[in-house]
């Protein structure tokens, strides 16, 4: 039986979002949303689990190890541009110790452990901007394929305008069948500006076997367990997800819908 693809925020304090390879029936993807006050402190490190802490607002001291490691975050709304984030490997214990309000993502993936716990400058993460009209959307590579840091994460933002969609034309990327198309399970966390709008996002299979349209209100996290998943942002509302994804190999290499591939040309 397929999970519910939208997973909404419990509470308001602590971890209100909590997806692991268990909840979403999948292997390699988890995601957690955690909120805390000026001082409050969370903490993780799971043997054979790396992990990327994004602070969505606010900013928070990361140690590793029980050392320090630095600071990330620093912006008000996640409409303000990239920050700094952290990686940290597999099985390295971490604590995150909020300066001020805080929502904290935890992005998680299998690793063996390699690699250098370690923070990554804004500076460091590239931008780009992709689409054309109406399909316009601004990415930040936060950990992209192209940073040897990580061994299975894909971390990435995207900020959608108002009007515009996104993941679009509709691509999937569900089989291991390099070099034409790759396999990752994929995760979004949604955020609006203002935060009273809404969004939506189609998640579909060729078959149809899978075919779920969500209304995805701001603090929501939807599953991508296979199948083809744009988004459309509608009029007057800005919108952002952070994604998480991760497979058998990490390399992002989808394929777009053939009945939408004309759109790629206009």
């Amino acid at each position: 039986m397929m999970p519910n693809l939208r997973v909404r925020p419990s509470g308001t304090g602590g971890r209100v979002i909590h997806v692991t390879p268990e909840s979403a029936g999948w292997t390699y993807v988890g995601f957690d949303l955690v909120r805390l006050e000026g001082g409050e402190r969370f903490a993780g490190g799971e043997p054979g689990r790396e992990v990327c802490l994004v602070a969505v607002t606010g900013t928070a001291r990361i140690e590793a190890a029980g050392a320090p490691l630095g600071t990330i975050g620093g912006r008000t709304s996640p409409f303000a541009g990239p920050v700094p984030a952290a990686y940290l490997p597999a099985g390295t214990a971490w604590t995150a110790i909020a300066e001020a309000p805080l929502e904290l993502a935890v992005c998680s993936a299998p690793g063996t452990g390699a690699g250098t716990a370690r923070i990554i400058g804004a500076e460091a993460m590239s931008r780009e901007t992709r689409g054309r009209g109406t399909n316009v959307r601004h990415v930040t590579n936060i950990l992209p394929e192209t940073d040897p840091t990580a061994e299975s994460l894909l971390v990435v933002e995207v900020i959608t305008p108002g009007g515009h969609t996104s993941s679009y034309p509709p691509h999937k990327h569900d089989r291991d069948a390099l070099p034409e198309e790759s396999l990752l399970e994929e995760t979004y966390y949604h955020r609006l500006d203002p935060p009273q709008g809404f969004a939506f996002q189609r998640v579909y299979t060729d078959d149809r076997s899978l075919d779920e349209t969500m209304v995805v209100e701001d603090g929501d996290t939807t599953l991508v367990p296979k199948g083809y998943h744009p988004v459309a942002a509608i009029h007057g509302y800005d919108l952002y997800y952070l994604n998480v994804m991760a497979g058998p190999k990490r390399i992002w290499k989808f394929w777009n819908a053939p009945e939408h591939a004309w759109l790629l040309a206009k």
